[in-house]
């Protein structure tokens, strides 16, 4: 089955949310299905921090929505924006 790389951009709920507790929370959150394969942080303003997250998840009805949905109810995040869907084979830059 072919798998997929969503960029998500993760925003906090508060400007002291510790982004480094929210990546630990989403990979005891998250199921196997589903991969962090690596994060940064982008300043957004005033010391503001978001988080940009990659996830690889199976290519299959459905799956695109339940990762969302597990992102959204993890701790300390405020909401959050895909950025960019691709297969796994093609870089994301």
């Amino acid at each position: 089955m072919t798998r997929l790389v969503a960029r998500i951009k993760i925003l906090p709920k508060e400007a002291d949310t510790d982004l480094e507790k929210v990546v630990e929370s989403l990979k005891d959150q998250i199921p196997n299905d589903f991969d962090l394969k690596r994060y940064s942080k982008e300043p957004i303003a005033f010391g503001l921090y978001s988080l940009i997250c990659d996830f690889t998840l199976n290519d299959s009805e459905g799956q695109m929505d339940l990762l969302e949905e597990y992102i959204k109810k993890t701790e300390g995040v405020s909401e959050i924006q895909v950025i960019r869907v691709s297969r796994e084979s093609v870089s994301i830059k």
